[in-house]
Formats: C-alpha cells, structure tokens, sequence
C-alpha cells in the first residue's frame, strides 16, 4: 500500500473501527504460546470454518489474540462486546459455542471459570477477581486485538502517542515528560528512563554520531513470561514506544534483541516490523515527516546472561556475550562503541501512554512522589508472572503500592490444595524469598529491595509450606553457576563454592559454620562481582536464611528436613491407622518397596525405597507421612 501521512492514522481508526462494529459478536480466541500448545490454532479454524458453513460470517467474527492474562485454564475465548469468558475450550467444544451460544444465546455454563476459593460460576470476564484489582498500561490491548493486524492496534489509539510527538517536534520535551512521569526500568535495573535518554542524546550530540536504541526481549528467568506475552499480544506498542524514543534520542537504527526460545513472538514481532515498514510507519520520511528509523529484530543464542545490558550488546555485535565494567555507560559507548539506549519490552510499552496521557496522570500512579526526584518512588504499573503454589497463575499488571497479599490471595486465589503460604520469591534467580509476615508490604523498587529482593524484570513464584527454602537457594544458585559467564573470580568461584555448601546441606553432611561462612560469602561476591548477575546472585541466600535460619539450623544440627523435601534426610512411612488396604501405592511404587495385600495395612521397605514421593502423592486417606 501506500505510504500514509499523520491524518491518515485518524482515518485508519475510524474505518477499522466501523468495520469491527457491523459484527453482532466478536469471539475473541487467545493464542498466546500456552494457548497453542493446547490446539488454540485449530480452535479459530474451527470456528472461522462452521461460521463460513452456516452462513454466519456477517454476524459474527473470529479474531485471534494473545494472552488476555489468565494463563491456568486456556485456551479462552473472549466474547465482545457482551463479555462473556469461556475457559479451557476444547476443539471439540467448537459446535456446541456456535449452535448454543452463537445461535442459541444460550451460556454454556461448564465452560465458564469457576472461581477457586468461593466456588461460584464467573459469567463475565468483569466478574472474575483474578481481574479485579488490576490496571492495564503496558497491556492495556491484551486479548482485545489480533496481533497480527496493525489495523486493529491502530483502532485502539496505536500510533496516536507517535503522531502527537511528530506534530510537537520536540525531542527535548519528549525527555522531559519521560522524565516527569517518574518511569524507572522495568528490566530489573530500576534505573530512571527519562534520565537514561537525556544521557545517550547528550553524549550523541557530544560524539557527533547517531545513537542506537535496543530493546532488551532476552527474558531469562525461571517462571518469568512478561516481556513474551507482551510482544505476542501487541507488538506494535513496543515498535511505537522506540519510535518514540528513537525520536527523542536522534537514532536512526534500532534493534530488539529476542530471545531464541520465543518462536511466536519473534514470528509476530517479525510480521509487525514488516507491516509498520509497508505503512511508512519505519524507514525514510516517517509519516510524512523529516524523521527516519528503522527497526530489525536480532536472535539471541539463549544465554541468560546475555540479558545483562553489556552482554546484549557484545551478543548484538557477534561477539561472545560478557559483561563489562559498569564505569563504561552504554549511553556513551554502547552498541558498535556509540551511544546507546537500551531498555526492555515492557518500559517502550508504557511510553506511548505516557506521550497520550501526560507524565502527571502516569506519576500519580504508584508510591513515593517522583516530582522531587524519580529515584523517590515507583510510579505506574508492574507486570509479573504469578506462578508456583497459586490457584490463578497468569499474567497481571497492578499499580505499584499493591500490597504482597493483594496479588497473591485477592488476585492469585490463595495456596491450593489447602496448604498455606510459606514464601514468595520475585525478581527472578537473583531475586530474594519474602515470608509471611511481610505479605502486607507493598510492592514497589525500593520496598522489595529493603526486604532482601529486588524487583527483577517481574518473575513471581509463590510458595506453599511444602516448601524447602534450604533447597529453594540451591536451586537457584546452582542455576546461576550454570549461566555465570565465568569472567570475574568471584562469582565463577563464589558461586560454585556457595552451591557445594549448599548441596552439602540438603544432603545431610552440613556442619557447623557453614551459615556463616555463606553469609561471607555473600557479602565478598555483592562487593566484587564485574556484572549484577553476580552482584544480585546472593539474595536468595542471604534472604533465606535471614527469614528461614530455622530450617538451615534443622538441616545442619538435626539432619532433618522440616519441610520433607531433602531425601538425604526424610523417609516414607505408612500410618497403620491410616492404612485401608486399598494397594494404590503398591500398585505405583516403581521400585516395589511397598508389601502388604488388600485390604490390609502396608509397610514401605526403606532400603528398597528411593523416596520419589509417589505413594506420598497417589494416597487418598493420608496414610503416607514424611518423616
């Protein structure tokens, strides 16, 4: 098509907009990464098929989206405009929506979510309370636009914050509104956006060179699905918010640096660049204005630490992936050595909304009063991923200030199971386990940094009492020993040895002074390490055993394992009282370590046992304990 002016946006809305508007229903089908995998895809070709076959297609419409947030039950469908929310639909389910619902008007009421904690049938997608406490910014069009179609971004106001700032024509003042709205660093970092910006400007107008802007996709965390889910629901807000910020900084090139295990949302970053190109929305003259960048999506190779700012760019350049010596900035000498922005998915996310809706509204959101300084609060919305021990895990965006125990027992739906909550650890392997008694504290930079964790890129795990902490730091440490880049001493030696203590603990051979001499540990490794994955790489140490002292001191003095994780020092045992006979474990012990006949009581063999839980799991009378 031809290349279209500032008016033409305007127009592209209306007319979208008007052809949406004919349909009496919009069945709007999740197809996030999960969704897929649970045959999301055949579900809109069912649909867009029995449709076509009856005739139907003008009354109703198919559009596939990407996550709308609730990730536990998919794939969901998202009727519009009555909104309706259908869970878990099966392929299968296709015949009975359009005869019933679609034809019919009649809810199918074993499709809608059942809400965990009071049982009761949510019609409306408005209903459920998983919703309820949440704001959108940075997914403000999660599961209302096809991804795919720069149209339907464009009808929900995309590209409006990009033709206000070509009218201005302001970089400066770009700055300054990103400035006042107090955005701080949404990769992990926290550091001020705005100030971020003024700096790779300055130092490219100093250098006399045009500056690179990067966006950071290279998501690594266990658990930790924002930045994908973004770019897979609606990835021409990110293209538009480093318009933005290209325009601001004076590039000219621009990159997103992707990480190899998101096919679908390097496949649909990839379909939106080309399409944002053919719009005259990137390349020369954009918009009809004298402004020009162009933006290319580069793979990353899967390296966590490569997520790291000074990595990235190594990576970006073909060279191995290491950190360097933070006294070099970036926005000096970043990416080919020139000035360099670069900031993650979800912070280019919230600009353009920024830009439309003024610095002010974006900094009353949050804690602190960021008109002083934006290292005086967190302004705006979080995204994280809730998962672990919870009954609704999904992806939500809360106001910073939102309280621990909002997200995880208001929206999340509590522990299942009936178990209770014992830790929840954010901010990703580098991140701290926060207990209990500070579920009240409110979720912002400085508050989770203070508890012993830091807010990472918005990794949540929650935790239930069945829960190790011993084993929770290994796990992490051990994890980071596979991905430290091993270029400073202290964290390729401090961490492999922080692991062989730690190792040693749950394996029953800890000692006394070995809390100690991690805690040293941890402390020489924060002070010295070249990179923040080192320098972060303690707090799940340091955190658990601030909070959890107990359970080292258990596994240490009593060799025991509160929790009955650790099999070094837990075994399986059946209560006789318990026991009715019923041959379940024995039937399912892989080593054949369980005698005794129906109906009879049981009796595990500890040397057969290899303490892999399962008749811990397949007991239906609590008759398996864990000593």
């Amino acid at each position: 098509m031809n290349k279209i002016t500032r008016k033409d946006i305007a127009k592209i809305a209306e007319r979208r907009n008007r052809e949406l508007g004919l349909y009496k229903t919009k069945l709007m089908v999740c197809t996030c990464t999960n969704c897929v995998s649970q045959n999301a895809i055949e579900i809109v070709k069912r649909l867009q098929n029995e449709i076509e076959k009856k005739g139907l297609e003008n009354d109703f419409v198919v559009i596939p989206t990407g996550t709308n947030g609730y990730c536990g039950d998919g794939p969901n469908i998202l009727f519009q405009p009555d909104k309706t929310f259908y869970v878990g639909v099966k392929p299968n389910d296709v015949d009975e929506i359009i005869e019933k619902h679609l034809i019919g008007g009649q809810v199918i009421e074993r499709l809608l979510h059942k809400d965990p904690v009071t049982g009761e049938i949510d019609e409306k997608i408005d209903d459920f309370k998983f919703f309820n406490k949440q704001l959108h910014i940075a997914l403000r069009n999660k599961g209302l636009i096809n991804p795919e179609n720069i149209e339907d971004y464009i009808a929900h106001g995309g590209y409006k914050a990009l033709v206000k700032v070509l009218d201005e024509n302001t970089p400066e003042k770009i700055i300054q509104e990103i400035i006042a709205s107090g955005i701080r660093g949404r990769g992990g970092g926290g550091f001020p956006t705005g100030y971020k910006w003024q700096s790779g400007r300055k130092s490219a107008i100093e250098q006399n060179v045009a500056p690179y802007i990067v966006c950071n996709a290279d998501e690594g965390d266990p658990g930790a699905y924002m930045d994908r889910s973004i770019i897979e629901a609606d990835p021409h807000t990110v293209i538009e918010g480093m318009l933005i910020g290209a325009f601001a900084i004076g590039a000219k090139e621009g990159f997103v640096y992707i990480r190899k295990e998101y096919p679908l949302a390097l496949e649909r970053l990839n379909k939106a660049i080309a399409q944002a190109k053919e719009y005259g929305l990137l390349g020369e003259n954009i918009l009809g204005s004298n402004f020009s960048f162009d933006i290319s999506a580069r793979r990353g190779a899967g390296s966590y630490v490569c997520g790291e700012s000074s990595a990235l760019m190594r990576s970006l350049e073909g060279r191995t992936g290491e950190p360097r010596a933070k006294y070099v900035h970036a926005t000096e000498h970043g990416f080919r050595d020139k000035p360099t922005v670069l900031n993650n998915v979800e912070t280019f996310a919230n600009i353009p909304v920024i830009i439309e809706k003024t610095a002010n509204w974006f900094a009353s959101i949050g804690t602190g009063d960021v008109s002083k300084s934006p290292w005086n609060g967190s302004s705006g919305t979080k995204v994280f991923s809730l998962v672990g021990n919870i009954k609704n895990t999904g992806l939500v965006e809360v106001p910073m200030g939102i309280t621990l125990r909002e997200i995880i027992f208001d929206i999340g739906g509590g522990i299942p199971n009936g178990r209770e909550f014992k830790a929840v650890q954010t901010g990703g392997p580098s991140g701290g386990c926060i207990p209990k008694n500070l579920l009240d504290m409110k979720i912002d930079f400085d508050s989770l940094e203070e508890a012993g964790s830091m807010m990472g890129s918005g990794g949540m795990i929650v935790m239930d009492d069945h829960t190790c902490m011993v084993d929770v730091a290994r796990y992490f440490v051990d994890f980071l020993v596979d991905e430290s880049c091993g270029k400073c001493t202290p964290c390729r030696e401090g961490l492999h040895i922080m692991s062989g203590i730690l190792n040693r603990i749950c394996d029953g051979e800890g000692k006394e002074g070995d809390i100690e001499l991690l805690e040293e540990l941890c402390d020489t490794i924060k002070d010295t390490a070249l990179c923040q994955l080192g320098a972060t790489a303690p707090n799940p140490v340091l955190s658990t055993i601030k909070y959890f002292r107990d359970e080292y001191e258990a596994h240490i003095k009593e060799k025991r394992c509160p929790a009955g994780v650790c099999k070094a020092l837990i075994h399986y045992e059946i209560v006789p009282d318990k026991c009715t006979g019923c041959m379940l474990c024995a039937r399912n012990c892989p080593v054949d370590a369980i005698e005794g006949e129906p109906k009879k009581v049981h009796k595990i063999d500890t040397n057969k046992c290899i303490k892999c839980g399962v008749c811990y799991e397949v007991c239906n009378f609590d008759a398996v304990e864990v000593k």
